[in-house]
């Protein structure tokens, strides 16, 4: 795999925390030379980072890797209006920027296609113009993942949202899923392109117990209930404050929520928390740097997770259940399809469908009401399930070889 050069697409990078910034270190680090070409960061808040504003800057290096940042328009406030627009303005700029790596002559192309799927168009155009193989590494399926942000409810306008992700995808010479269940949807979309199945796998990190004294005294004496990550329409946080209601109902003050992480539905999440008179049973702890987390993930009683009620949206497994199995704390979900399906293989934790709130009480009750060894054995079992699925070098050796190989 060395001298092979990589050129990366995606409209999320460091210093935003998504998976995409490892992978590229992980590539750079086989002896691949990286490429990004990427936008501005404003992700999750919708404000420019610091030392970021519209004018750039536009060319970096991080970690090895060569950055090239297009314009794009903020996400300021998260309304439905600037997301919109937030999502068209990255494929629009970057389409100008292709210029910019004239003459640098890549051996594949991978599109770390979470949302928008339009960030696909400056990939294809980029690898159909020097006729190199094009991967996208589907992590938000399209259109299905964008009416859990956007409530697209005219049929005129879901058909036009289909037919173009789904022309996009065609365009593709590879496609990646992180689940079977994925994988069979992309071959009716795209029966064309190459297909694997790698699962997203998370940072080693994530796989070691950090205790820190400070932060486990502040929350001694309750079973505490963590969430790490995005707070998005999404992740279905407001189940936690039915939840709430019912342990204030039942004087339960004993069970605490966590929420570690920010994103589009932070404000809305704590409006509705305080209508609620709920609010003796959360403690927001705002964003974090992911190196920070395993210090809450251990601290922790219990992980949390949940996705909206959508089929399509469980044909993914989100990467914070492998970051979850890592840790090794018993998980309680409330998802469909293949997230929890490897919880209950795993026998990682209590599951139950996605929107069901009162089975999602009773899981909450009964793993609170466990003894510590029976959760510690969950836990153990989360971590070895982690250990044969979720690792990064056997998936990221995987995913390299087949965004420059395909199934060969």
């Amino acid at each position: 795999m060395a001298q092979k050069r990589i050129l990366v697409v995606s409209q999320h990078y460091w210093p935003e925390n998504f998976r995409i910034t490892d992978i590229c270190a992980g590539f750079y680090a086989d002896g691949c030379t990286v490429d990004v070409l990427c936008g501005l960061p404003n992700y999750p808040s919708g404000e420019w980072f610091e030392g970021y504003r519209y004018t750039g800057p536009r060319r970096e290096t991080h970690n090895g890797v060569e950055i090239f940042r297009a314009g794009e328009i903020r996400r300021k406030g998260n309304t439905g209006a600037r997301i919109f627009l937030n999502y068209i303005s990255y494929p629009v700029t970057a389409l100008f920027n292709l210029p910019r790596l004239h003459g640098r002559k890549y051996d594949a192309v991978l599109c770390y296609e979470t949302s928008p799927v339009l960030m696909l168009l400056p990939a294809i155009v980029y690898a159909k113009l020097h006729r190199v193989p094009l991967t996208a590494d589907v992590l938000d399926l399209w259109p299905e993942n964008l009416y859990s942000v956007l409530p697209v409810k005219s049929r005129a306008l879901r058909a036009l949202a289909a037919g173009v992700s789904h022309w996009l995808y065609r365009r593709c010479d590879r496609l990646i899923a992180m689940s079977p269940a994925l994988e069979a949807r992309l071959a009716r979309i795209a029966p064309k392109a190459e297909r694997a199945v790698i699962p997203q796998y998370c940072e080693d990190f994530y796989a070691r117990d950090v205790h820190d004294e400070a932060l486990e005294q502040r929350f001694a004496g309750r079973f505490n209930v963590l969430f790490a990550g995005n707070i998005s329409p999404a992740q279905n946080l407001p189940m936690l404050v039915r939840c709430a209601r019912r342990l204030r109902a039942d004087g339960r003050g004993d069970i605490h929520f966590i929420i570690v992480g920010s994103g589009m539905s932070m404000e809305s999440l704590r409006r509705e928390i305080a209508d609620a008179g709920v609010g003796a049973w959360f403690t927001f702890e705002g964003r974090r740097p992911a190196e920070e987390i395993p210090a809450y993930h251990t601290m922790a009683d219990a992980l949390f997770a949940a996705l909206s009620e959508s089929e399509d949206v469980g044909l993914t497994v989100p990467a914070k259940i492998a970051s979850y199995f890592a840790a090794g704390r018993p998980c309680l979900v409330s998802v469909n399809g293949e997230a929890a399906r490897v919880v209950l293989e795993a026998g990682a934790g209590f599951t139950c469908a996605a929107g069901d709130a009162d089975e999602l009480y009773q899981n909450l009750l009964a793993l609170a009401a466990l003894p510590a060894e029976a959760r510690a054995r969950m836990g153990r079992a989360a971590r070895a399930y982690y250990r044969a699925h979720f690792r990064r070098a056997p998936l990221l050796e995987k995913l390299e070889r087949f965004v420059l190989d395909g199934n060969r």
